[in-house]
């Protein structure tokens, strides 16, 4: 058989705009008339999930399909917005208010299937494995919104067709081709409050031949921050407007010092009177409530963001049979964000007020001193470049009386990441600067003493010195202030972080039908490939070397490579015979070579049965797996300021302070846990003074899955238009690659009673006052999740008034729990509807439209949430009496109600080739509820939930 070259085009061109027969969770889409579609000699398809082209896009597995009209209803600017809006969806791997989040993957959007992680969630671009950061986290906001075709979203494991991390699915960006003419869009959104401004603008141009095509998209956008002071739930601080003030730092920008400073819960602080003598004793009040810092006034509550992005595809047809094609694109991302001034504290780094200072009010006598940095608050502007290019060969050919379509290439990807931050003071300057100081000659403060002087400026590294005063609060200037320009350009120099990762990809796939069977064609793929990746995160030498208020941090860097094997069959067993229209089972087994940990085989089956025509039952059982990063190997070690609930404080929620393993550690009964500035905490979890310390782990195996689903679809033929889909899944993961939280170590110890989770916990003998603690990567646990996926869509007949579309999607988890450690007498932890992992998700859109106008309203719903009681108030604790089988003993918990956003949209195709669109998301203006444990944020509010009302003005031209 001789292809002509018009057939390749199309056959090409079919499998990459088809798939529009599934509706998205937030609109509604409806497959072509197959009378549309051209007819050739190869009328397959590939649909994510499989190698093997196939007559009907529906398969054996839950397969999502948002298509490009979709994307554009929506009223976002990023394809990962959109995506965090299927109920499917898990939390927000970063939201965009973890704005104390730190490392290479602030600023990405990553997208979180089944509440299961982004990085077990395998993102795509044409079929390619996009790039990853050392983290293994890949961005798929690299990806301009208009160059985008379609996206389709596999909700099961693939590790047997794809390899590592497609654990809980596949996301595959399908990108434009073959497009002819241009096309403009411009997006203006602010919240109704009339700050965080969105602006996005994009042209998209495109023109092909009979030989070949070439389009690019170009794209431009900008989030401007938010700041915490502006934003309801965050203004009065870190437990929301019910308590204003609670949560206030103790460590102010006022200034303080202790005297008594022993024992450190009864300390007492004295900061300045204004107005007064600092250097006099008597000019110092006792430092109350009324003297804290509301760091959140400081504080953005969203990261602002910019992106500029390039994406270019083309293809030539070499010969009739043979295609060259290749993509490449460019991605430079800014993200901004800004932390209140550094809490400095005197006993976390050793750096007393000089008993010699020319400011201390106490000659003689060291102070302890601690001093909120206001004045310079902590900044980081983190730029992300990112390069890739795919280029392969594609064709077909006959052998026999079957036909095979073949593909061979590759994929470089490339992430050169900086990060520049200020506002971490120099502890080397730091120390010189409230060291011994006198009043020279010039009336001027100098560091030194009279006999030993050090030269006056800002250059510590050349061995000068500008003294601080400490103890001088916010709002007094003046030399030796915090204020002054010489003292914050001696304390706070810039730090540098820089990145790199890059992953080369060599592939090549064969696929096609063996022999024709009865029942139909025997299909077959198989491929090999091999990839490296290699990456490092150099930390600035500050941080390396621990020198500055910051977190230590220390270097990751290397690399790995693996080569894999794989082969897929579609076995057809049935064909139009009774009660079965088909009944074909798929295959699939992929072996891995890692040169880190070894070797690995996962497999795949699946089942399609049609019993009749309209009927679809499938089913599927996959293993799956994903490789440690390369910083789970080589990341190093470093500090954090963790947030926890200690188990054997008397005051915390769900203690049991006097119990067996508190008591045999040496807990008093009485014991306070303390927070910053050793104070009695009132909030948890609280956040300790003490730096911990986590790292990698080069001993680290994959962790490995087993994922099932079973469902059905059904479109019955006497209503024209209606479908429903009913899916079960069940994933069981094991040897889980897990940063331990400081919390579940904790638990673990003291609720759980398991002895090997102490033993890198240190507490002080007298006190009990956890003062060191190690935690990092490990393999351990499982977990195991289950649950359903319904849907219904029904396009209406068409109307006097219009048509009319309704789409309702819904997820529903029926179990989702989490084990500590691989003993097999572990009890698990139950943790449905805790920390957003709604136990519900629905989504339900009715689309108009009529004429040249059309209209969406989509409502978003999402079920009550958990969380520990705030001591604060007890009346808020409404199920004190909660029993889990990892907590027998009971843990008070506070319940929080349903919650639902609506999102509206008006459109209008004017008669210049143009499309307008006006809309509103959240347009209720609804507000979640108070979450005091901060799930997935920094502030007391579920990072998932819209932040307030988004009005927006969309414009399309085309040409």
């Amino acid at each position: 058989m001789t292809l002509k070259t018009t057939k390749l085009r199309d056959a090409i061109s079919f499998a990459l705009v088809s798939g529009a027969t599934v509706i998205a969770g937030t609109g509604v889409a409806f497959a072509q008339d197959s009378s549309e579609q051209q007819a050739t000699t190869l009328d397959r398809i590939e649909v994510t999930g499989s190698r093997i082209r196939q007559a009907s896009a529906e398969t054996s597995q839950p397969v999502v399909v948002i298509d490009r009209e979709e994307l554009q209803k929506q009223g976002l600017t990023s394809v990962v917005d959109v995506l965090q809006n299927l109920t499917s969806a898990g939390s927000p791997a970063i939201s965009r208010g973890d704005v104390l989040a730190s490392g290479e993957n602030v600023g990405g959007y990553y997208v979180d299937l089944r509440n299961l992680g982004a990085s077990r969630t395998l993102i795509l671009v044409n079929g390619k494995r996009l790039g990853s950061n050392t983290t293994g986290l890949q961005d798929l906001s690299q990806i301009p919104m208009s160059a985008i075709e379609r996206v389709e979203v596999l909700k099961d494991g693939a590790s047997s067709i794809y390899g590592s991390d497609a654990i809980a699915g596949v996301v595959n960006v399908i990108t434009r081709s073959r497009f002819d003419g241009a096309e403009a869009n411009v997006y203006f959104g602010q919240y109704s409050e009339g700050f965080g401004d969105i602006t996005s603008g994009d042209f998209t141009l495109g023109a092909s031949s009979d030989r070949g095509g070439v389009t690019m998209s170009v794209e431009y956008s900008k989030e401007e921050p938010i700041w915490a002071r502006d934003v309801w739930y965050s203004k009065d601080g870190s437990l929301g407007p019910d308590f204003p003030g609670a949560g206030w730092s103790p460590v102010s920008q006022n200034g303080s010092f202790c005297d008594p400073c022993s024992p450190a819960a009864a300390a007492r602080w004295w900061t300045l009177i204004p107005g007064m003598d600092p250097t006099d004793r008597a000019s110092y009040q006792l430092h109350t409530a009324a003297f804290n810092a509301n760091s959140n006034e400081a504080m953005m509550a969203r990261t602002g963001i910019e992106r500029r992005s390039i994406f270019v595809a083309g293809d030539f047809d070499v010969t009739d049979n043979v295609r060259f094609v290749a993509d490449a694109l460019y991605n430079h991302r800014t993200t901004t964000q800004t932390v209140a001034g550094y809490p400095f504290q005197s006993l976390a780094f050793g750096i007393p007020l000089s008993a010699d200072s020319v400011f201390n009010p106490m000659p003689g006598e060291d102070l302890i001193i601690r001093r909120r940095l206001w004045e310079v608050p902590r900044t980081t502007e983190s730029s992300l470049s990112t390069y890739r290019l795919t280029s392969a060969f594609e064709g077909v050919f006959d052998l026999g009386e079957t036909s095979w379509n073949w593909d061979a290439g590759a994929t470089w990807n490339r992430n050169e990441m900086v990060k520049v931050g200020r506002g971490d003071a120099s502890l080397p300057a730091l120390e010189a600067a409230m060291g011994p100081s006198f009043i020279n000659g010039n009336n001027e403060a100098q560091c030194g003493t009279v006999d030993d002087p050090i030269a006056l400026g800002i250059n510590y590294g050349s061995g000068e010195c500008t003294p601080w005063n400490p103890l001088l609060p916010f709002g007094v200037g003046g030399a030796n202030s915090l204020s002054d320009p010489a003292v914050q350009a001696y304390l706070f120099p810039y730090y540098h972080d820089r990145g790199l990762t890059e992953t080369t990809t060599y592939f090549a796939n064969l696929a096609g039908t063996v022999v024709e069977m009865p029942a139909g064609p025997l299909g077959v793929a198989v491929g090999v490939e091999h990839r490296k990746e290699e990456g490092t995160f150099v930390p600035d030498a500050f941080a390396q070397a621990a020198l500055h208020t910051g977190l230590p941090a220390a270097t990751t860097a290397g690399q790995y490579s693996l080569d894999e094997v794989y082969l897929e069959l579609n076995v057809p067993l049935l064909s139009g015979v009774a009660g079965a229209e088909e009944l074909s089972i798929n295959v699939a087994s992929r072996y891995s070579d890692y040169d880190t940990f070894g070797d690995t085989i996962n497999n795949k089956f699946g089942l399609t049965w049609r019993p009749v025509e309209g009927l679809l039952v499938r089913a599927t059982y996959a293993d799956g797996f994903r490789a440690p990063s390369i910083d789970n190997l080589y990341g190093g070690v470093g500090g954090s300021f963790e947030s926890y609930i200690d188990p054997c404080g008397s005051t915390g929620p769900g203690n049991v302070a006097g119990g067996p393993a508190c008591t045999a550690a040496g807990v008093p009964a009485d014991y306070v846990q303390l927070g910053q500035g050793l104070v009695p905490c009132v909030q948890f979890p609280c956040q300790t003074p003490d730096q911990f310390l986590s790292g990698s782990n080069d001993k680290l195996t994959p962790e490995v899955s087993t994922s099932k689903t079973a469902g059905i679809v059904w479109s019955p033929e006497f209503v024209d238009g209606l479908d429903f889909s009913l899916d079960w899944y069940q994933v069981e993961i094991e040897n889980l690659i897990a940063s331990d939280s400081v919390s579940d170590i904790l638990e673990d110890c003291y609720l759980r009673n398991i002895p090997e989770r102490c033993s890198t916990i240190v507490r002080n003998p007298e006190t009990g006052h956890i003062t060191s603690l190690a935690f990092g990567l490990t393999n351990k646990g499982r977990l195991e999740t289950e649950g359903w996926d319904f849907g219904v869509r029904y396009r209406m007949p068409e109307t006097a008034v219009g048509q009319f579309g309704i789409d309702w999607q819904t997820s529903y988890i029926s179990d989702y729990r989490v084990w500590a450690n691989n003993n097999s007498d572990t009890v698990p932890s139950p943790s449905t509807s805790f920390a957003g992992t709604f136990r519900t998700r629905s989504n339900a859109t009715l689309d108009w439209s009529y004429g040249d106008f059309g209209a969406s309203w989509t409502s978003r719903y999402y079920s009550g949430m958990k969380e520990g009681c705030v001591s604060l108030d007890p009346g808020m604790c409404n199920n004190p009496d909660y029993i889990a089988p990892d907590v027998p003993d009971g843990y008070p918990l506070r319940e929080v109600g349903s919650n639902t956003f609506h999102d509206v949209q008006f459109r209008w195709t004017a008669p210049w080739n143009a499309t307008v669109a006006l809309g509103a998301n959240n347009v209720t203006d609804h507000r979640g509820p108070i979450m005091y444990t901060s799930p997935n944020n920094q502030f007391a509010y579920y990072g998932g939930f819209d932040m307030g009302r988004v009005i927006y003005m969309k414009y399309q031209q085309r040409f």
